[in-house]
């Protein structure tokens, strides 16, 4: 079975993308979303956490606050790398779980804002990148989350990797800039991951 990592921008479509994968049967593992459940749901991981931030770190009906916690690492790096230092091993475990339980398929798609290059670190085979140019991304990411400030929203850009570093991890590109279709592309990489490369 191939691991394949599809990556990308914030508001670079991705999950646009992997759900078309979906459609075509191949099954995406969404390491942000894995991430959020096991904030709730692995109960040694919210014990680290109650006690790197205190008990704010959770709401009063006992869910993640996500948005409380990501304001005090938001101009806070160190704290950012602690976080992360307790998220990113329960995730690698997950994942590991995951990947046994589809065995059998061709392939498999890993989705994550952050990737390197396969083989760099990690167990892809392959990297596919979403691209879309930073200015639509804004407008998505705008339309999608009214809530966050041009600052919030540039400050992450920021701390991505840029358009040129994404497409340097690249095998593989599917542009999604509004002007070109991303079906046809979808369906002609997914013919090429089914057989080979």
């Amino acid at each position: 079975m191939k691991v394949i990592g599809i990556t990308g921008g914030i508001g670079s479509g991705k999950s646009i993308v992997c759900k078309v994968f979906e459609l075509l049967g191949i099954p995406v593992y969404y390491a942000d979303l894995r991430a959020n459940w096991l904030t709730n749901n692995d109960l040694q991981l919210r014990k680290e956490i109650k006690e790197l931030f205190g008990r704010q770190a959770y709401d009063e009906n006992g869910q993640y606050n996500r948005k409380w916690i990501a304001n005090q690492v938001f101009e806070n790096p160190q704290l950012l790398q602690m976080l992360n230092m307790l998220i990113h091993p329960r995730v690698f475990k997950d994942t590991q779980h995951w990947l046994e339980l589809h065995q059998n398929q061709a392939y498999v798609l890993r989705e994550a804002a952050i990737s390197n290059a396969a083989g760099k670190g990690n167990d892809l085979n392959k990297v596919i990148v979403v691209s879309c140019p930073i200015e639509i991304r804004i407008k998505r990411i705008q339309q999608r989350d009214p809530q966050r400030s041009i600052e919030q929203i540039h400050s992450i850009i920021a701390r991505q990797k840029s358009e040129e570093e994404f497409l340097n991890i690249a095998d593989y590109q599917i542009i999604n800039d509004d002007s070109q279709l991303i079906l046809p592309q979808i369906l002609s990489l997914h013919q090429k991951l089914l057989v080979g490369f």
